[in-house]
């Protein structure tokens, strides 16, 4: 007895007599147009990011891209909007917390959005590398370039420098600007000296960032204003190389051999980690003889010994809305200054009164 096949459509039947599609097949457009009961060209403003779109519309839009799995076509979106869908990354330096998370926070954004990232790395500031680097992402190649530059001389060479596409710059403590993005660091610093003194330090030393980098100006410019405003005597701020936990270890030793130290502001966390270990050698306890604050809460500093008190920078906050402002300069949309984020002291276990209020 011989059996008759099924057509061979029926296993894309759901049973009433509707075709599904294989499961081989992309969604397309109009798949997520159709689920969410909307034109093709509202789900094209919406993928596009752009800004006139009801917030319900988009919601429904949103949920079926999701629900469908829905990924844009990089190389149809470009062709269609004589765009690159691409946005280059400049970067003088991924050896440090602050660029490298916000390079994160930039391609997260730019793939939400439709948009590669192209990534190019700077070893030298020489003025013709830097010319060399932005010939190399030219407007032929990407939409915006967001430029992580975390250097004062960097800033002062992109200044003179155009390459026919719109320009954002991560620039760490810089003040508010329609094509700059950052944190108020001279807020954060400021946060950490409020809270020493409010503890009962007659004063505050600062571990500072090596010369040259634009955090290493805005904390030493937040701890001196803070410092000045209560009426306290200012330290010469303690000079530094680079940013490792190996210097803060070596300047450590020389604030250790200091009676009169009662409490440390360190740049960066890598330098309070070092600064810790040095004054633990000379038998000198945090905090109960020396309070030591760190700066950037890297993702180590609750697992340090005692856990840190330190301060927050959402890096990759800068990302995402660096993204975002190239996008809207990119669409003609972009208005005003960007917000400085706003820094969080966080609270752990190395800071507390001085042994004389005790």
């Amino acid at each position: 007895m011989s059996t008759t096949p099924a057509p061979s459509n029926a296993r894309n039947s759901n049973g009433r007599g509707e075709r599904l599609a294989s499961r081989s097949k992309a969604p397309r457009m109009s798949d997520v147009a159709r689920l969410a009961g909307v034109s093709q060209q509202t789900v094209s403003r919406v993928v596009r990011g752009a800004t006139n779109v009801d917030p319900d519309i988009r919601e429904r839009v949103e949920h079926a891209i999701a629900q469908l799995r829905y990924r844009r076509n990089p190389a149809a979106a470009a062709l269609a909007s004589n765009r690159t869908m691409t946005i280059g990354v400049v970067s003088f330096e991924l050896s440090v917390l602050g660029p490298t998370v916000a390079l994160y926070g930039i391609s997260e954004e730019a793939r939400k959005h439709g948009y590669a990232t192209r990534l190019v790395t700077l070893a030298s500031l020489e003025r013709r590398d830097i010319r060399a680097a932005f010939e190399s992402i030219n407007s032929d190649t990407v939409d915006g370039v967001i430029v992580l530059a975390p250097l004062l001389e960097a800033i002062a060479v992109l200044a003179g420098i155009d390459i026919g596409v719109p320009v954002v710059t991560f620039q760490q403590g810089s003040h508010p600007s329609p094509t700059s993005v950052s944190v108020d660091e001279v807020r954060g610093a400021r946060m950490v000296v409020r809270h020493l003194l409010d503890l009962g330090h007659k004063t505050v030393w600062h571990v500072q960032g090596p010369p040259g980098w634009m955090a290493t100006s805005a904390r030493v410019q937040g701890w001196a204003a803070e410092l000045g405003a209560s009426g306290r005597f200012v330290p010469t701020p303690i000079a530094t190389t680079d940013w490792s936990a190996a210097e803060g270890y070596r300047v450590g030793r020389e604030l250790a051999a200091r009676e009169d130290v009662t409490a440390v502001f360190a740049a960066n966390d890598p330098f309070a980690l070092g600064v810790i270990k040095a004054l633990d050698e000379a038998g000198r306890d945090v905090p109960g003889d020396v309070s030591v604050v760190g700066f950037d809460d890297v993702k180590e500093a609750p697992f340090f010994r005692p856990a840190l008190t330190t301060v927050r920078l959402d890096f990759e906050a800068i990302g995402h809305i660096a993204v975002g402002r190239i996008l809207a300069m990119i669409k003609d949309e972009a208005e005003g200054d960007i917000p400085l984020l706003e820094p969080r002291l966080v609270l752990r276990d190395t800071t507390a009164p001085p042994p004389s209020q005790r």
